[in-house]
């Protein structure tokens, strides 16, 4: 299971308003190769796919395919903002390390 902070939650119910035919749509988060840890996160609006999980939590479906769901088992999704801007944040208990951005991780 990932999980969703209330912030967060709230900032994707915002930008899925503002985005014409969303309402169907959730956030997927997904794990890439590259970055300089070695794997990188990403996040878009998206609809689900076959073979997809769907984690329904306060009202915002998060998506995620099987492989990424290997590297975000247990992950926590925050939304951030402050001086420097906002911004998602994922803390992953299965990276082994993360880089300086937050945004590259290298797995156990």
């Amino acid at each position: 299971m990932i999980h969703m902070t209330e912030t967060a939650a709230e900032k994707v119910k915002g930008i899925l308003a503002q985005e014409a035919g969303a309402a169907q749509s959730g956030l997927r988060i997904y794990v890439q190769g590259g970055g300089c840890s070695g794997f990188s996160y990403g996040m878009v609006l998206d609809e689900v796919s076959e073979g997809d999980e769907v984690f329904e939590q306060r009202g915002v479906k998060l998506i995620v395919d099987p492989m990424s769901l290997r590297y975000l088992e247990g992950a926590h999704v925050d939304y951030k903002d402050d001086l420097m801007g906002g911004g998602f944040a994922i803390k992953n208990p299965n990276a082994a390390s993360t880089c300086g951005c937050g945004h590259s991780f290298s797995a156990s």
